[in-house]
């Protein structure tokens, strides 16, 4: 089974095509440059120099979550883009489950993945490393430094520190309990490998989607969701206390 897999929820972009377990070719940039520019002539160039088409791709993977809104926007629409002509099945894949397969060969620790979700909180999974797979322990979710820390401390075990805000959890929660390794730096981002291992998977239990069903999933609303928001509340309180005058 070939998969084609792109990873576009950071700064870095990177894209894969494995054949089940094996990888076949990665193209990985972390230079800041825009993904919309970057991904698409990434994919074709990969393609092009593995000598494969994309009809004989068999399932189009993409990060879907959590991660910068621009970026999962940007993935999710070019892997829906691609899947559609040929009418593949897609994976929607946890970004934070793809981060944990690169370091699901490190046996006896918990794999701790973290993007930086601002305001004091993180993206985080925790997952154990079991014969050489992520197992999870828990949802992905946002949660803030402080309440990570405190399961940390509970946790007791060593823990590994994988993704983009590695070196902010590391920084902040170091010396909370257990010890704490942030991955090797050439594991420490997310790839689209993990999206592509994660993907086979979801292809082996037979939950693929479709690219119309494809969807990010933000896990939290947006900056200008929440402003938005923010001000509904007010006018309503404004408007309430106007009546009761």
């Amino acid at each position: 089974m070939k998969i084609l897999a792109l990873e576009t929820s950071a700064v870095a972009c990177s894209v894969a095509l494995c054949e089940d377990e094996k990888l076949l070719a990665q193209f990985f940039q972390n230079n800041g440059l825009t993904h919309s520019v970057t991904l698409m002539p990434m994919c074709q160039a990969m393609l092009d120099g593995c000598g494969v088409k994309l009809e004989d791709v068999d399932v189009i993977a993409v990060a879907a979550g959590p991660g910068s809104f621009t970026g999962l926007r940007i993935g999710v629409a070019a892997a829906k883009g691609l899947a559609w002509p040929g009418d593949k099945p897609c994976a929607g894949v946890s970004t934070l489950e793809a981060m944990a397969w690169t370091v699901a060969h490190m046996e006896g620790a918990e794999i701790c993945a973290v993007m930086d979700a601002r305001r004091n909180q993180v993206y985080n999974a925790r997952f154990a490393a079991v014969d050489g797979a992520p197992v999870r322990l828990t949802p992905d979710r946002a949660i803030s430094l402080a309440q990570l820390g405190e399961e940390l401390k509970n946790s007791g075990k060593p823990q590994i520190i994988v993704g983009d805000g590695a070196g902010l959890c590391y920084n902040n929660l170091n010396g909370c309990g257990p010890e704490f390794r942030m991955a090797p730096p050439h594991l420490r981002l997310q790839t689209a490998w993990g999206v592509a291992r994660a993907a086979l998977e979801q292809a082996r239990a037979g939950t693929l989607t479709t690219a119309q069903n494809l969807a990010p999933d933000y896990h939290r609303l947006s900056q200008a969701e929440r402003e938005r928001l923010e001000r509904e509340r007010t006018q309503k309180r404004a408007e309430t206390a106007a009546t009761t005058k």
